[in-house]
């Protein structure tokens, strides 16, 4: 079991990259009380900073990256399945993405669902569904993940997993000086 996000799914359908192409399957992660807080939305955002040599040849190539053009060119490269996801709306209205994309039902969905003002079962003072913009954040969340697989593994309880990943979180926010 991969709990991840679903920009990972091209490469596990891509029989020349998975050995488990044939055996996979796609599912939202399971809630017991909240629906809202099962999302998971990230940003593969192209920004172009303000001291930028060459502005306009950023924004060029970043119209390319997102354009029909570059994802039929990714589409020839790799196959359809390969494609950058979350890129455009029309990729999804594409009958050969769709065929060669078995999880594109599930990938749109999660996308559309989500609700980046209201992630919590409880009112949060902040905009976000998964991601904290801090530079701990993605060490946090290796750490998170190992945990979680232990647990899933048998290796540990689920409790223990909690408890490691909490203290793992305080941690790093004390060292980081956001928690005093």
């Amino acid at each position: 079991m991969w709990i991840d996000a679903t920009s990972g799914a091209g490469p596990l359908y891509d029989k020349a990259q998975s050995q488990v192409s044939d055996k996979v399957a796609f599912a939202q992660a399971p809630v017991a009380v909240t629906p809202n807080g099962s999302h998971w939305l990230w940003s593969w955002a192209l920004a172009i900073p303000k001291m930028a040599k060459n502005p306009d040849a950023a924004f060029k190539f970043a119209v390319w990256a997102t354009s029909k053009e570059y994802i039929k060119l990714a589409a020839e490269d790799g196959g359809w399945a390969t494609i950058p996801p979350g890129t455009r709306k029309s990729t999804y209205d594409n009958e050969e993405y769709q065929k060669a994309a078995p999880f594109a039902a599930v990938t749109l969905k999660a996308m559309q669902t989500t609700d980046p003002t209201n992630p919590c079962i409880k009112k949060v003072p902040y905009t976000g569904v998964q991601f904290v913009g801090i530079p701990e954040f993605q060490a946090i969340g290796t750490e998170v993940r190992q945990n979680v697989s232990a647990a899933l593994s048998g290796k540990t309880s689920v409790e223990q997993a909690l408890k490691a990943s909490q203290t793992e979180a305080e941690r790093a926010v004390k060292a980081g000086g956001y928690l005093k």
